[in-house]
C-alpha cells in the first residue's frame, strides 16, 4: 500500500527536502498548502498533487479524502514555527499522523496540550531531529558511551550562517513567531548535544540579540561553550574565502565533521518514522525547554566559560 501525504508550508525553504523524502521512501504527495504560490518545485516531485493557498480549501480537501476512503497517512508540517502547534493539532484531528519540522513548539507548555490531543485522537506527532541520524553524530555518541563513565568533555559549538536583511523582515526575525536566533537555527544543535552527552544541568546566557546569541551549557558529560550568529560580519577569521557559513563542533579540541550529508537526513528521518522509530513529544521536550530558557534567561556575561568567537561578535 502506498503511503499518502499532505504538506503544509510547501513553498518554504525546507519543503523540498520533505518532498524528496516522500518520493525516496515510496510515498506520494496527494495535496499541499501554502499561503505563497511559488511552489513550482512540486512539479519535480509530485506534479499531480493538489495545491491550495487558502487553508480552508486545503482543510476541506483533507477531510473529503478521509470521507471517500482516501485518507492521508501523514501530514508534513513546514510552516513558520509559531504555527506548528496549531497545524499539528489539525493534523491529528484530521486522522493523520504529523511529521513536524523543528522546533515543534516555542513554549514547553504547548507540548502538554499536544500530548492531550494525541491521547484524544490516538494519532502521533513525529519531530524532525535529523542530527540524531547523522553518521558522524551517531559515531560520536557511541564513542562517548564507550569512554570512561566519569569523564566530562569540553565542547565548543560555533554556528555562523549569514542571512540578509530579508531575514529580519520575515517571520523569522520576529521572536514571537520564530523564537529568536537560538531557537530558529539552534534548537537541533541543543537536541544533538543532549542526545550525545545526556541531560542539561546548567544553562547560562552570555549574549542575546536579534542577530546573535551565545552562552554556556553543562550536560551530564560535557561542558559546552556555544555561539550562533546570522550576521556576516561575525564570521570567524578562519572562514574560507567566499564562504558565508562557518559551522564547527570540537570535542576536547577534536573537530567533528558533519557538514556533509544534511540533504539526505530527511529521507532517513521519514524512513525511521515509517519503521515506527520516529522521535515523539517526550524526545523533543528537553531541547524545547532549553531554548525557552535561553530566550528568557538573564544575561550573565561573566558566568561560565565564553566561546572564543564571542569576542568578535561583541566587537562587530
Amino acid at each position: 500500500m502506498i503511503t499518502k501525504y499532505a504538506l503544509i508550508g510547501a513553498a518554504g525553504y525546507i519543503a523540498p527536502r520533505h518532498m524528496k523524502a516522500i518520493r525516496e521512501t515510496g510515498g506520494v504527495l496527494s495535496t499541499a498548502y501554502d499561503v505563497n504560490d511559488s511552489v513550482g518545485v512540486i512539479d519535480s516531485h509530485f506534479p499531480d498533487a493538489a495545491f491550495f493557498t487558502e487553508f480552508e480549501q486545503f482543510e476541506a480537501d483533507v477531510y473529503a479524502r478521509k470521507v471517500r476512503g482516501d485518507a492521508l497517512n501523514y501530514i508534513g508540517i513546514c510552516s513558520p514555527n509559531y504555527l506548528h502547534k496549531a497545524h499539528s493539532s489539525f493534523t491529528l484531528r484530521a486522522g493523520s499522523d504529523a511529521i513536524c519540522e523543528k522546533p515543534l513548539v516555542l513554549d514547553p507548555a504547548d507540548l502538554d496540550d499536544l500530548i492531550a490531543v494525541e491521547k484524544e485522537t490516538g494519532r502521533r506527532i513525529n519531530s524532525i531531529l535529523q542530527l540524531r541520524l547523522h553518521p558522524s553524530i551517531v559515531a560520536l555518541k557511541k564513542k562517548i558511551e564507550a569512554g570512561p563513565t566519569d569523564r566530562i568533555y569540553d565542547v565548543d559549538l560555533g554556528y555562523f550562517t549569514s542571512r540578509g536583511t530579508w531575514y529580519h523582515a520575515s517571520w523569522k526575525g520576529v521572536e514571537q513567531k520564530s523564537g529568536g536566533i537560538a531557537t530558529n537555527i539552534g534548537v537541533h544543535f541543543y537536541d544533538m548535544l543532549a542526545f550525545v552527552f545526556g541531560a542539561i544541568k546548567t544553562s547560562v546566557v552570555h549574549h542575546r540579540s536579534l542577530d546573535a546569541a551565545a552562552g554556556y551549557l553543562e550536560f551530564e558529560k560535557a561542558r559546552v561553550r556555544w555561539v550562533m550568529s546570522i550576521n556576516r560580519s561575525h564570521l570567524p577569521p578562519q572562514t574560507p574565502t567566499g564562504q558565508s557559513t562557518y559551522r564547527s563542533i570540537t570535542v576536547d579540541g577534536e573537530e567533528i565533521e558533519f557538514s556533509n550529508g544534511f540533504t539526505d537526513l530527511h529521507t532517513a528521518s521519514y524512513q525511521a518514522i515509517l519503521n515506527g522509530k520516529g522521535f515523539g513529544l517526550d524526545v523533543v521536550r528537553p531541547s524545547i525547554e532549553a531554548v525557552s530558557s535561553i530566550r528568557t534567561a538573564a544575561i550573565e556575561p561573566s558566568k561560565g566559560e565564553r566561546h572564543p568567537n564571542l569576542a568578535k561578535v561583541l566587537s562587530s
